[in-house]
């Protein structure tokens, strides 16, 4: 049978069995406390540190217990029945369009489990052609927006869209009876859809009429056009002269004219690249992301805008045998 009467020492000192192993024998570790040339103890050894480490360790771990208590309890729930085209981790895309004042652009919708998280550009659109601006690509945090109402108020308070159909179906039929006037105040519309809506709504109620307004409106430049609005391509210009109009930051439509007016920056000189830069003189009162931009830039105090167009054209027309306009002479560099 195995001898299990050998014993082991854990130094020349407890073999010894020397006075300073007895005095600290009740040690776990058998270390001496730190003292100074007194005699005094400054610390006790190997057993403070542990108890130190021991009571942070202790404190850390009720911490971390407490706050796990306090957090809010989520609940993942299986599909019942899973919808086919919906698979956990993998994303969907959808195509749809972005329109907000004058930002529009055919986008790509990228959802998890039904959820949009993410923008992207529609390479296949012939208008934006796969560009996005920075406000479309945050306007998907607008989504997920606390503060957006939830539903229909009537009197400031929360009502069913069951409610509030009824009551204003009863006030219009009231205005019709009558043959009172009524009004759709709205901005611009684009959506094919909604102009549909809007045209059986005005047959239903032919005293109607659509008002429309924009807090940015380009309605000068559409009487100026004939009741059109032009497009624009800068793609094709060789000199872009802009007058007050920011049309890389909020002009009509910056993300479209953006990727135009980039080609013309690129020089290449491979077969069929540009070998040519064009010119980009801005004019403007205040700094814009599209003077930020230009290759020469001047300003001038707003009243003097329409004086800086004049001085422009009387330029223009000098060097081509037209009448010139008369007008107060103004001081602006780069025009000539």
């Amino acid at each position: 049978m195995e001898n299990n009467t050998k014993r082991y020492w854990r130094g020349i000192e407890e073999l010894t069995n020397s006075p300073e192993f007895v005095k600290h024998a009740h040690r776990e570790f058998g270390d001496a406390p730190i003292a100074n040339e007194k005699g005094e103890a400054l610390i006790d050894g190997t057993n403070t540190v542990r108890r130190d480490f021991l009571k942070v360790l202790g404190f850390g771990v009720s911490a971390v217990a407490l706050a796990a208590c306090e957090a809010p309890i989520k609940k993942a729930i299986p599909y019942l029945n899973k919808p086919e085209d919906v698979e956990p981790t993998i994303a969907n895309w959808y195509a749809s369009t972005f329109v907000d004042g004058g930002d529009y652009a055919s986008v790509l919708v990228k959802t998890r489990e039904g959820r949009p998280i993410k923008l992207e550009g529609n390479k296949s659109s012939s208008v934006s052609k796969g560009a996005l601006s920075a406000r479309m690509q945050a306007s998907v945090l607008s989504l997920y927006d606390n503060e957006k109402l939830k539903g229909v108020l009537i009197g400031g308070k929360t009502a069913d869209w069951a409610a509030a159909d009824k009551e204003i179906i009863a006030e219009l039929s009231k205005v019709a009876a009558r043959g009172g006037q009524i009004r759709i105040i709205s901005n611009t519309i684009l959506s094919p859809s909604t102009k549909k809506v809007i045209g059986e709504f005005i047959i239903k109620y032919p005293t109607t009429k659509l008002v429309t307004y924009d807090a940015n409106s380009v309605s000068g430049l559409v009487q100026a056009n004939g009741g059109i609005l032009p497009s624009f391509d800068f793609s094709k210009a060789k000199t872009i002269v802009s007058i007050g109009a920011d049309f890389l930051g909020t002009w009509i439509a910056p993300t479209e004219y953006a990727g135009q007016w980039a080609k013309t920056r690129r020089v290449n000189s491979s077969e069929g690249g540009n070998r040519e830069m064009s010119r980009h003189y801005q004019f403007e009162t205040i700094m814009s992301n599209t003077g930020a931009n230009a290759d020469y830039r001047a300003t001038y105090k707003p009243s003097q805008e329409g004086l800086v167009v004049t001085a422009l054209y009387n330029a223009i027309v000098s060097k081509t045998g037209g009448a010139t306009i008369s007008s107060a002479t103004v001081k602006i560099d780069h025009l000539d």
